[in-house]
Parts: C-alpha cells; sequence; structure tokens
C-alpha cells in the first residue's frame, strides 16, 4: 500500500469517527418527530454542527503537517529531495492554516452580510 493510499485511509477513518455520533443523533431526533422533543432541526443548524466539528479537525491535521515537516528536516540531512519535501510539507501546512481562517473570516461575513 503506498503512502497516498494510507493516508487517504487514515483520514477517512478520522472523519467517520468525527462524525457517526452526531449523524446517529441526528437521525435519532429525526425518527422521533419535532413534536417529540426531538429532530427539527433545520439544514443551517447542522450544516453549523458540521463547520464547528471539521475546524478542529483540520486545524490539528494542519499541526501534524507541522510537526511532521519539522521531523522531516531534522533527519534531511542535507539530502536536497528530501528538504524539497520538507518545504512541500511545511507549505500545505501553511495553507491549512490559511484557508481555516479565511474559512472562519468568510462565514463571519457571510452571516454578518445577510443578518442570519
Amino acid at each position: 500500500m503506498n503512502k497516498k493510499t494510507l493516508c487517504l485511509v487514515l483520514l477517512s477513518g478520522i472523519l467517520v469517527l468525527a462524525f457517526v455520533p452526531q449523524v446517529v443523533v441526528l437521525a435519532q431526533g429525526a425518527a422521533a418527530g419535532a413534536g417529540a422533543g426531538g429532530g427539527g432541526q433545520s439544514l443551517q443548524a447542522i450544516a453549523q454542527k458540521v463547520a464547528d466539528n471539521l475546524t478542529p479537525l483540520a486545524g490539528a491535521l494542519a499541526t501534524i503537517a507541522f510537526i511532521v515537516s519539522g521531523i522531516m528536516f531534522l533527519t534531511a540531512t542535507g539530502n536536497p529531495s528530501n528538504m524539497s519535501v520538507a518545504k512541500a510539507s511545511l507549505l500545505a501546512g501553511v495553507i491549512g492554516i490559511v484557508v481555516i481562517v479565511l474559512a472562519k473570516g468568510a462565514e463571519a461575513f457571510v452571516k454578518q452580510l445577510t443578518g442570519l
């Protein structure tokens, strides 16, 4: 199994473990009906819960990219190809953090613009 496949499988497993409890709660609430004290959540509320759960996960993955790139820099021992891979990993971490910050800022901007 190559590294890309392994990373994809691990990421999928993390996402499944992060969202299975929430999906079960939403499904139970929908089965109970809005009048029975459960369910009745709007699509906006569900999307907000998903966004609230994805933000820390994305931050954790970006932090892991920083740690991995640091380890790669330390173990590169001057090898130019290993250094370029470490630089790419560091760049991925920086881009991840920037995307997370911009996404939260865009969310706040849209909420203020629409008045929600």
